[in-house]
């Protein structure tokens, strides 16, 4: 039962930062990726729990860069996805994972030149990111996005058997979790078009 330890009793809320775009997020992520390694354990301590969107945000920038091609490295940030996006529509106040997934260790070498990567492509995303159509990021609707990332977890193990899908998976989870966490409802809708791609490549290598 160890191994079922929660992250809500290790994190420390209080000294979290507050997170208002993908910058804020991928500076902490780079800071704490200083040291020789991390954990998923110490990242969820930096950015702590108040939402959701910014914990769901971790794993989806994760398999954009290039740590996607570490094996099995995609499945379980699917399975983190699946987990947290599955908590959003229980609607759940504290975020709970398993040990064995917040144990997991990765090379903060590889972190940091991963997320540096992205930082151009996220500081131009964050300067047009506003509060418009904001109905798409409220109940009922809210749902659409949630559904849309539950189902990337679950299909992501799946989506390793095919080159590059797993990295424009995490590309729309991402926008779509953007869009949830700064009410941007324009956001949450591009989102959806890496899934229109995913399902091309599919067809395409299906053919």
């Amino acid at each position: 039962m160890a191994d079922m330890k929660s992250y809500q009793a290790d994190h420390v809320p209080d000294t979290a930062p507050v997170l208002r775009g993908l910058t804020d997020i991928i500076d902490q992520v780079i800071d704490l990726a200083q040291a020789e390694r991390i954990s998923l354990r110490d990242v969820l301590r930096t950015i702590g729990d108040a939402s959701f969107a910014p914990i769901l945000l971790l794993p989806a920038l994760a398999v954009a860069t290039p740590l996607s091609g570490i094996p099995l490295f995609s499945t379980t940030m699917g399975i983190l996805i699946f987990l947290i996006a599955g908590q959003m529509l229980l609607r759940r106040e504290n975020l709970w994972l398993p040990g064995w997934i917040l144990r997991r260790e990765v090379k903060g070498q590889l972190v940091r030149d991963g997320f540096i990567k992205l930082y151009p492509v996220a500081r131009w995303i964050d300067a047009r990111t506003e509060r418009r159509m904001r109905i798409v990021a409220r109940r009922p609707l809210v749902f659409v996005p949630q559904v849309l990332c539950l189902l990337s977890g679950m299909v992501m193990p799946v989506l390793e058997l095919v080159p590059f899908t797993s990295s424009i998976m995490g590309v729309g989870v991402a926008l779509l979790a953007l869009g949830m966490l700064t009410r941007d409802g324009l956001l949450t809708m591009i989102g959806m078009i890496p899934y229109a791609i995913v399902g091309w490549l599919i067809a395409t290598a299906a053919m």
